[in-house]
């Protein structure tokens, strides 16, 4: 069972960036996908991007234009660049692992612990 772990996370003016990390703890041909998602309290979890093994990404709507993933096979790792940040992107972020790009969580079946995202001034 792949394992993933994601950090970056922190507090950060409106305007800022951050850059999340999701390193896996092995290579893996089951999955062709991997996923951000976040969640906020009190709401439902959120797709906001995806970067499949062929790299063709995905954004959601609201990120567009500030935020890019990426990813380094050699560290299995997937990167989340956060620029010009809002308050309205405060959330845990959580990185997936699926088979189907999507941006449905239900389509993920490994995930990791998340990592904390605070945007305020």
């Amino acid at each position: 069972q792949v394992r993933l772990v994601e950090s970056g996370g922190g507090l950060v003016q409106p305007g800022g960036s951050l850059r999340l990390s999701c390193v896996a703890s092995e290579f893996s041909m089951d999955y062709y996908v991997t996923a951000w998602f976040r969640q906020a309290p009190g709401k439902e979890r959120e797709g906001v991007s995806y970067i499949t093994s062929d790299d063709l990404t995905y954004y959601r709507d609201s990120v567009k234009g500030r935020f890019m993933i990426s990813r380094d096979y050699a560290e299995y790792t997937v990167y989340l660049q956060m620029d010009r940040l809002k308050p309205e992107d405060s959330a845990t972020y959580y990185c997936a692992m699926g088979r189907q790009p999507s941006l449905l969580a239900r389509h993920y079946d490994t995930w990791g612990q998340g990592t904390r995202v605070i945007v305020s001034s």
